[in-house]
């Protein structure tokens, strides 16, 4: 699919109430998802490099299907539950450890949370969502980064 042909599309997209599109052609697929920092994902059987096209939008290519197996670092079960509670992601998001870019964190590696204290924000579509301590006790391990995307069960922190 050719350039002029994908800004067509991304353009429609943006200006209409259709908010997800998706086409299949001889060259690929391509899925426009609308949002502010949402991808505009291209499979094709060659490698693409990536393109920036309107603003927010970003062209990359997708592996085809079967997806190689991500390492154990990567998964939502890196962590095993006998390291303590694990305090998972309840939707897919971008992880913040404070409430501003120069605010404290709320919680810190050797920090005592009570149930129900806030110990991260998960922004999704704009919302910024206070994620709270499930369990009282220390915090021993941060297992994302501060601005990283997380996904829906994947581990956040472990408490002891």
């Amino acid at each position: 699919m050719d350039l002029r042909k994908l800004k067509t599309l991304i353009d429609l997209v943006s200006e209409s109430n259709v908010s997800e599109l998706e086409i299949t052609e001889a060259e690929g697929k391509v899925r426009i998802v609308k949002g502010g920092a949402a991808p505009v994902v291209m499979q094709a059987p060659v490698a693409v490099a990536p393109v920036a096209l309107a603003g927010a939008a970003v062209l990359e290519p997708q592996p085809p299907s079967p997806a190689p197996a991500a390492s154990p670092a990567a998964t939502p079960e890196a962590v095993s539950p006998a390291a303590g509670h694990a305090v998972k992601s309840p939707m897919v998001g971008t992880f913040y450890r404070a409430a501003s870019p120069g605010a404290k964190p709320f919680v810190e590696i050797g920090s005592v949370v009570k149930e129900g204290q806030t110990i991260c924000i998960i922004e999704a579509m704009k919302i910024l969502n206070e994620i709270e301590a499930d369990k009282s006790g220390t915090v021993t391990q941060i297992l994302c980064e501060n601005g990283q995307a997380v996904e829906y069960g994947q581990t956040l922190l472990v408490i002891e």
